[in-house]
């Protein structure tokens, strides 16, 4: 196994434990700034149109798609420029 592959494992963890909580805030603002409630809706709650319940679903997402993507990479990037290669 390469070295950059062992050094970026706990590193990535960590990266992706901090990636789920940022993209679980930048949800909750996007969700307010989208003038909805306070709060997305759950699936099963019965007061929430079916609408407001997939966009919301297909933003949250989207959010931590990207979220997790930026962070990965730029966890990688770093890795890169300790040990030379690329994790991977």
């Amino acid at each position: 196994m390469k070295p950059s592959k062992i050094a970026y494992k706990p590193f990535g963890a960590a990266l992706g434990a901090a990636s789920g909580l940022l993209a679980g805030a930048a949800f909750k603002q996007a969700w307010k700034v989208l003038g909805h409630d306070d709060d997305a809706p759950n699936a099963t709650d019965e007061n929430r149109t079916w609408q407001e319940v997939l966009v919301s679903a297909a933003l949250q997402g989207a959010i931590f798609a990207i979220v997790k993507a930026a962070v990965d990479r730029a966890g990688a990037t770093g890795v890169r420029r300790l040990t030379g290669t690329w994790p991977g």
